[in-house]
């Protein structure tokens, strides 16, 4: 079923494409196509290839006309970004001069009631960015309460995520919730109905299933430990957030990786570590402007954080980076070094 509204905008488009700097030669890896728009403004911007990576079938074959476009300078692979590193050998690239991350839902996935993303347009329970695993409805319904308000609290930072968790239970006693517009429903009945331009009540329960079912921030992680061993000295990474979770995890990284992270306490001695394996871009965030939230809305919560690879070797990879106590979809593979 195709979008029924404008296609994706890219957000941050020139500052994306200003921090990875492209050259001519070099090989760039989009970990998230989308509609292809970041790609298309870097492979305009100098004679250099991409590799461009989604895990949502509907996006490749979208992208198809671009590829054919750009003859041989792009190739497309289905996948998690979080494997680039296994999917880049596989075709045929040993290290990168660029990895860029827009993390999040697309425009396309939002705008699509089949998809089941989003509140605001009534369609099936789904919210799965690829074509497998458990659904929204699976996890509504099937879940233990403990689960469902553990997912709203950590990844929706949901105050109410009890309240919520056990009106979803006592809901589906009566009957398998299987509409985005029922769960809506459910959670109005908590919190409130919607008022004024206020964000929706039902927008971090929607937002914190979707981030569990998808395994995002365990994908975010995993993506940036590869990105760091993929990326040759000079390689740059750049990375558009949209919420508080994904940005503070990225900030982290990068602070860790270019020794910036500091001390406990400033009455500590400084302690030897690693060689900082990243160097941040001088201007260590970067939000669009005015003119571009006027243009589109998706851009108020935008954040870009980026960073230059050193010659140092890649930190060892570990998940002291995810949200204290986040539960971890079944469906989430184990992080860590991938050969």
């Amino acid at each position: 079923m195709p979008p029924t509204s404008a296609p994706h905008i890219p957000v941050l488009l020139s500052e994306v494409v200003t921090a990875m700097a492209p050259a001519k030669g070099d090989i760039y890896l989009d970990g998230t196509f989308g509609a292809g728009g970041y790609t298309r403004a870097v492979l305009d911007a100098a004679d250099c290839s991409v590799l461009a990576l989604d895990r949502d079938p509907q996006a490749l074959a979208d992208g198809s006309a671009l590829a054919n476009a750009f003859d041989g300078r792009l190739t497309l692979l289905k996948g998690c970004f979080g494997d680039m590193e296994a999917l880049a050998h596989e075709a045929g690239f040993d290290g990168l001069d660029g990895v860029m991350l827009d993390l999040g839902v697309s425009s396309m996935q939002l705008d699509t009631p089949a998809r089941g993303f989003s509140f605001m347009r009534d369609g099936p329970l789904d919210m799965r960015m690829g074509a497998t695993g458990p659904s929204a409805e699976d996890l509504v319904n099937d879940a233990e309460p403990s689960l469902l308000a553990s997912i709203l609290s950590v990844y929706g930072e949901e105050r109410r995520a009890r309240a919520i968790a056990r009106a979803i239970v006592g809901r589906r006693e009566t009957g398998r919730i299987t509409r985005t517009g029922e769960l809506s429903e459910i959670i109005c009945s908590v919190l409130g109905q919607p008022r004024g331009k206020g964000a929706h009540p039902a927008t971090r329960t929607f937002q914190a299933l979707r981030i569990y079912l998808n395994d995002e921030l365990g994908e975010l992680l995993r993506g940036l430990h590869a990105a760091e061993r993929l990326l040759r000295p000079g390689g740059r990474l750049v990375v558009v957030t949209f919420h508080s979770l994904e940005d503070r995890m990225v900030k982290r990284f990068l602070a860790n990786r270019s020794g910036r992270a500091g001390r406990p306490s400033r009455h500590m001695p400084e302690q030897a570590g690693p060689i900082s394996s990243f160097e941040e871009l001088p201007k260590r965030t970067q939000k669009a402007g005015e003119d571009e939230i006027s243009r589109n809305s998706r851009a108020r919560s935008a954040r870009l954080r980026g960073a230059v690879r050193t010659r140092a070797p890649a930190f060892p990879a570990d998940e002291t980076l995810l949200p204290n106590g986040a539960p971890r979809s079944e469906q989430a593979p184990a992080l860590g070094g991938r050969p």
